[in-house]
This record gives C-alpha cells, structure tokens and sequence, in this order.
C-alpha cells in the first residue's frame, strides 16, 4: 500500500470488526470523514444499524477485510481478537500491506504476538487501545496509545485522528501497557474517592459537600469530578463495566509478572475490591467500587 494512500477520503477501504457500544461510535465517525467502511459484528444487527451512515455490512469477518487496506478491531478481549484474526480467516484473507489496527484492550503479550504471526504474511499491525468511554467515541476525541512501527503509525494516523488524539508510546505492545496504565490509574483513583466519601460520611460530613469543597485543590480530578458525583447521587448504571476494568487491572498485573515487577499492591487491591464487587452485587458502574467498601464495612444503605 502507498504511504500517501491513509489519508482521509472514500479511496482507502477500512474493515471495521466489533460494532459495540464503542465501536459503533468509532465507525460512524469514519463513515461521516468520508472512509468507505465495511463493518462486521458477530450479532449482525448491531452492524446494520451503519447502513444508514452508508456502511456495508459483511455476513463475516473474513469477508469484511476482503478488500481491506486497513482493519480496525475493537473486540472485548485478547482471546476474541485471537479467534477473529486467526481462527475467522482475516490474517489469511488481509492482502499484503494491509494494516491491522487493534483498539481492543488486550495483554500487550497477546498484542506482540498478533504482531509476529501478522507480519509473517506481510500485514503490519498497530496496537492502539483507547479511553474515553462512549462520549469520546461519539465525539472524536478519545486518547488514543499506539504501539508499533512509527512509519506504520503514521500511514494509519490520519484514521486515528478522526476517533480522538492518537499518540505513538513505543512498538508493539507499547500501546497496550499505556492503557493498562490508564485503567491502574483511573481504578486506584475510584477506589481512593469512595473509601475518602464512605470516611466523610461516616464521620457525620455530607459527602456531597466535602466532593465541593475538595474541587480545585490538589485532590481534583475528573475521577472526583465524575465519578464522585455518580457516588453521592448513588448513580451505578453502567457507563463504564466493573468487568471490564477488572480485566485491564489482571492484565496489568500478568504485565507486571512478565516483566518481574514483585510488587504492584494498588493494582493489586483495586482488583481485589472489584471482583468483590462484581460477586456480591454484579457488574455496576465502576463507580460501585463504594458499594462494595460499604459492603465490607457493613454500612447499610
């Protein structure tokens, strides 16, 4: 493929595999900068909600990067990226030249080795995971952390700009240790704000009014901005899966044994407080992080 041929109009061909709440966001946008986009979901009905956006809907996965020159993953984990690159046919189908982006957040182990087996057929590969839940999707304005080859990333960079602020952190697996990163920070920082209202509110303070009174000292944060909020109004409806996030921190904490690291103990708490969670009360917002330090607390509510 031509360097100069990754630029924004219908003359590049981009499959896009995983039409989630994420990712039908992601290729709406696409579609709205003028990329031909062909769209594969394993429940057909959730990819045909592009047709009027004017996707092409592919019966599979395969048959979505057929004529390819990039493909972008957004899918739930590791494993299903692996069954969907290797088992579904789409490494052997992609033409030589073709790019591989995964957006998914998966094991930046998993992520080298799509790379290594991908490139044994001529087809490069960016890891590129993102945050910023679905109002940066549908806005463009996700945080976008990309490993792999710098000259690849650049060819591919002006369909990563359409869906937010991509930035190239390393080579491949890079990108996937930049959003373990994030969801370390962003857990620990849940986790920080609930056990710091459930003290408030213990001791008698209104929690409501301590998140004020906190804002614009060094404890602001988006995550006291957001989540706080969703906390005090006891808001837990799913706007970013428990689940989820609880498979990022085990990812990171695989990470952090790879790379002989003993001793990672936030990491390690905060997965312990959502697995707890998700046992006892299910996957809520990950702001439920409170729910379960109540629960351990025997604090009726």
């Amino acid at each position: 493929m031509k360097e100069d041929s990754v630029t924004p109009s219908s003359s590049v061909a981009v499959a896009f595999l995983g039409i989630g709440l994420m990712g039908s966001r992601q290729a709406r946008r696409l579609l709205e900068a003028g990329y031909d986009v062909t769209a594969w979901n394993r429940s057909r009905e959730k990819a045909e909600t592009l047709i009027p956006f004017g996707a092409r809907v592919a019966e599979t996965a395969s048959q979505a990067v057929r004529n390819a020159d990039i493909a972008v993953l957004m899918l739930e984990n590791g494993g299903i990226v692996s069954d969907v690159l290797f088992s579904q046919g789409v490494a052997e189908t992609l033409r030589p030249g073709s790019i591989v982006v995964d957006m998914s957040s998966i094991k930046p182990a998993e992520a080298q080795d799509h790379a290594r087996h991908l490139a044994e057929r001529e087809v490069d590969h960016i890891d590129a995971p993102v945050s910023g839940g679905t109002v940066g999707a549908e806005q463009g304005t996700l945080a976008i952390m990309a490993g792999g080859d710098e000259q690849v990333f650049s060819r591919v960079k002006p369909i990563l700009d359409v869906m937010g602020r991509p930035v190239h952190v390393g080579p491949h697996g890079a990108g996937q240790l930049a959003k373990l990163a994030n969801q370390i920070i962003v857990g620990v920082t849940i986790g920080a704000v609930a056990e710091a209202l459930l003290l408030a509110q213990r001791g008698g303070a209104d929690p409501a009014r301590v998140r004020e009174a906190l804002r614009g000292g060094f404890a602001e944060s988006r995550i006291l901005d957001l989540h706080g909020q969703r906390m005090v109004e006891r808001d837990f409806i799913t706007k970013g899966r428990s689940v989820t996030h609880l498979k990022d921190l085990d990812n990171a904490l695989d990470a952090a044994e790879r790379l002989a690291l003993d001793a990672i103990p936030y990491t390690a708490l905060t997965a312990d407080l959502f697995r707890g969670l998700i046992a006892n009360t299910g996957d809520l917002d990950h702001s439920g992080l409170l729910v379960e330090l109540e629960r351990r607390n025997g604090v009726a509510v």
